[in-house]
């Protein structure tokens, strides 16, 4: 595996072309929740295709603070759950989630009804993260918990006997607030019940059924019986529609290309990138559909198009948050103007995306600028070489990466070590496709 260093520089190779499988890493989503519910279950779960990066590592090794046994047997990870009344109290009090949003979000579900006090903490990107979204319903079950004054973590539990169950009305359409309702859920008592704005992502649900957990979902509420406890199973992860986004978009671009993805989650809540890429005109198409533990997956093939400048429909926002990056980088590359709103929650993400993105591609001659909930882009542009920085976001640092073969000379992408927190293979995956990344 290449190493990732803080500065990388990508140049265009002439005429590439490429055509072949390509089988991206587990998904980090799917990742992060095996290890949690697998670790308050009871039983052993046995873990296949575990992504291997900074954020589930975090996630896996906060569990393992906790008393849950974990060990790697193979490609495998087995996870001896200790049950839901199982969990120890960390030796300092403390758990690091680096720089992962998910893992705090989903953790402070679960530590918001022990019976012991605990701290949430991460890096200076994700201490800087909104976590009110998640400390309100907390608080209304409950829960004795604290943010800072800006309502971001550190966030500290106090050791509680029981929770409550509420019916939630969120004010964002966010997986990450309602996974974290969802687990308070396990150990809540009565009915709970959470409502959203739009329709996130639904791995917790999938995954809660899986371990046995009954739940309801119906158009935009999921509702459940706190108490209810987990049984190991098995969890096959697959392959990450958010880390295959950026190969997606470079088989759209490449001319004569044509790219295979293996085993990849295309649960619909995900699927958004796909969505707006079609809209735009690309040719994708699903082959060997199946699911496994209520997640559908499939290979995807993508092929060169002519891509086209749209209005994304707001229905996609949610199912796509991740994937806007490398669509802006579509976006400055096709015929027509692009134009996103209603998507602020853009601006809360390890970087604020919207500003981020603008700011790089202005600096290699897009044309774009910033709406306070989103973007528009005039396509048709000549992206030039240049010096970006991807403000230590790792979704940022792999979209201008991807840019660089489109360019006409090098781009100089600075403050991409933040690619393992989700890609640790991304340069590896470059350099067999071809491109020239250094």
């Amino acid at each position: 595996m290449a190493e990732i260093k803080n500065t990388l520089t990508s140049t265009p190779v002439e005429n590439l072309t490429v055509t072949q499988f390509v089988r991206v890493p587990g998904d980090k989503s799917i990742s992060h929740r095996s290890m949690i519910l697998g670790g308050i279950a009871q039983g052993t779960t046995q873990v296949t295709g575990f992504l291997e990066s900074a954020d589930c590592i975090a996630t896996m090794k906060a569990m393992q603070s906790m008393g849950v046994k974990i060990e790697k047997n193979g490609d495998k990870y087995l996870v001896h759950g200790v049950g839901k009344q199982g969990l120890k109290a960390p030796a300092d009090g403390i758990i690091d989630c680096g720089n992962s949003g998910t893992g705090m979000r989903l953790l402070s579900g679960v530590m918001a009804a022990q019976s012991f006090d605990s701290t949430i903490t991460g890096d200076a990107s994700l201490n800087s993260r909104p976590m009110t979204r998640i400390t309100t319903p907390l608080s209304m079950m409950g829960a004795k918990v604290q943010a800072t004054e800006a309502g971001t973590a550190p966030i500290k539990f106090s050791a509680v006997e029981h929770l409550k169950a509420i019916n939630y009305q969120s004010p964002v359409a966010s997986a990450q607030v309602k996974s974290c309702v969802l687990l308070a859920g396990l150990y809540a008592q009565g009915e709970v019940s959470l409502t959203e704005p739009k329709l996130s992502r639904d791995h917790t649900e999938n995954m809660l059924r899986g371990f046995g957990c009954e739940l309801q979902s119906e158009d935009l509420t999921v509702t459940m019986q706190g108490g209810q406890s987990l049984t190991a199973t098995d969890v096959i992860v697959p392959a990450d529609i958010s880390s295959a986004a950026f190969f997606m978009v470079l088989a759209c671009l490449l001319p004569n290309s044509e790219i295979t993805f293996k085993d990849l989650c295309v649960n619909p809540s995900r699927t958004g990138v796909i969505s707006i890429l079609q809209l735009m005109g690309a040719d994708i198409e699903f082959t060997n559909q199946s699911t496994n533990a209520g997640e559908q997956i499939a290979d995807v093939v993508v092929k060169s198009s002519q891509l086209k400048g749209i209005d994304i429909p707001h229905e996609y926002i949610a199912s796509a948050i991740d994937e806007f990056p490398i669509l802006f980088i579509a976006a400055a590359l096709a015929q027509g103007e692009t134009r996103l709103t209603g998507a602020m929650e853009l601006r809360k993400k390890e970087s604020d995306r919207i500003t981020a993105m603008a700011q790089g591609m202005t600096i290699l001659g897009v044309k774009c600028h910033e709406l306070e909930d989103g973007i528009v882009i005039q396509g048709d542009s000549t992206l030039t070489g240049g010096v970006v920085d991807s403000d230590d976001d790792h979704r940022i640092a792999m979209s201008f990466l991807i840019a660089g073969q489109f360019a006409s000379g090098v781009i100089e992408v600075k403050n991409c070590e933040n690619i393992m927190t989700s890609f640790p293979n991304f340069i590896t995956i470059c350099h067999d496709l071809g491109l020239a990344i250094q």
